[in-house]
């Protein structure tokens, strides 16, 4: 029995995409939780980009595999005799001249092919699909107050007319959600989506794409990934940030706990750039960050929420679409132990069970709403002590929001 213990505790995952940013970390917290992992990358020959998985093979057991997702098939090795799937590798060519083809084409046809190996392997219990908030929130802006929720999807028809700025990023993801859905309800396959907003956080692979350089752009004066900032923050009115531990948090929960289902918003608060920059010149004085001129209008009118919900707009502790949140009014859990019931808050209470995952000061609550069959999340983290003052030369700026938990 005791043998028996020992082989249900180490779990087999695949995580695909290993070299890039959330995944990078997610196999870091898998490996520490007693996973065996399986990750795939387009190059293993490439030394250098890939040695952070190195590093990492020091935590547990982890083999790194051969695949793309342009090659039906390639990920059938990586993806064989796993309990868990994380499907996080998605073409990141967002300056493509085709744009139809190798980002949205193949975001599609690369993620069914992952699911098709799935199925091959017969032993997936269920499929974690990561997503994102562009998936959500790129619509045209209508004045009615609608309220933007996990049923929510980007306006494909809208984004392929005007074909503005990164038009064929949101579109993708839409896409491939909606394909990958399909493909699991045809197949009896147990698939939940998360969507996260712009992820910062630790990078552990200094080669970072995503969303971590528009960020640093205020540090970095790097104008090309500033207009992406401000583009974020035009398109949905402020800029939404996740910490990337919560995101990856989110991504274990959904695979193990059986309550979870659907589809997630993955936002931890809404700021502004100003407010980001006000922020990080406080953190590191030693960096030009303007903090005197708004570099960019919020022009929503719509309000983000930490939990979504039908019919309740406002956030909590917020007596208005357009306040502030207000930390004062957060609850802890302190004696709530892995995946018990936990209360909720008024503000939000649902009247449905909700599973808490509490790990160390920070909780994970997920809400089940029976009334439309969706699932909604929300990140509850405590405001951390004041860091010691540090210095950063300027070669270092990837990893420099290691410790930064944005907050107004």
């Amino acid at each position: 029995m005791a043998a028996a213990a020992g082989e249900e505790r180490r779990k087999t995952a695949c995580v695909t995409g290993g070299n890039g940013y959330i995944a990078s970390l997610l196999i870091k917290m898998l490996l520490e939780k007693g996973y065996v992992v399986k990750t795939t990358v387009r190059h293993p020959e490439d030394k250098e980009a890939n040695s952070h998985l190195e590093d990492l093979k020091k935590l547990g057991t982890l083999e790194v595999f051969r695949a793309d997702l342009a090659e039906e098939g390639s990920y059938d090795a990586a993806v064989a005799g796993c309990d868990y799937a994380f499907l996080l590798a998605a073409p990141v060519n967002y300056t493509s001249k085709n744009p139809e083809k190798e980002l949205i084409e193949l975001g599609v046809q690369g993620t069914l092919n992952v699911l098709r190996s799935c199925v091959k392997a017969g032993t997936v219990k269920r499929v974690v699909l990561t997503s994102s908030t562009a998936a959500v929130s790129s619509r045209p802006l209508e004045g009615d107050g609608h309220v933007l929720d996990e049923e929510s999807f980007s306006d494909v028809e809208y984004l392929s007319a005007k074909r503005t700025g990164l038009w064929a990023y949101p579109v993708s993801k839409v896409l491939m959600e909606k394909a990958s859905s399909r493909f699991a309800a045809e197949h009896g396959m147990s698939l939940v989506t998360l969507c996260p907003s712009v992820t910062v956080g630790e990078a552990l692979d200094r080669q970072v794409y995503t969303t971590v350089p528009a960020i640093l752009s205020l540090l970095s004066g790097d104008e090309a990934e500033l207009k992406v900032l401000k583009g974020i923050e035009r398109a949905s009115g402020s800029v939404p940030l996740v910490h990337v531990r919560d995101v990856c948090r989110a991504e274990i929960c959904a695979a193990e706990a059986e309550a979870v289902a659907g589809r997630y918003i993955c936002n931890g608060l809404d700021t502004t750039i100003l407010e980001t920059a006000r922020f990080l010149a406080a953190k590191y004085p030693h960096y030009s960050v303007n903090t005197v001129t708004r570099t960019s209008p919020a022009t929503s009118s719509r309000s983000r929420s930490r939990c979504c919900r039908r019919g309740s707009w406002r956030r909590r502790g917020s007596s208005s679409s357009s306040g502030r949140w207000s930390t004062s009014t957060t609850t802890w859990w302190s004696t709530a132990r892995p995946w018990e019931s936990c209360p909720t808050d008024e503000s939000v209470r649902c009247g449905a069970p909700s599973v808490c995952a509490w790990v160390g000061r920070r909780s994970i609550n997920y809400h089940q709403y029976p009334q439309n069959k969706s699932v909604c999340v929300f990140f509850v983290t405590p405001p951390p002590p004041p860091p010691p003052p540090r210095k950063f030369e300027r070669s270092s700026c990837v990893p420099l929001l290691q410790d930064v938990r944005l907050r107004t």
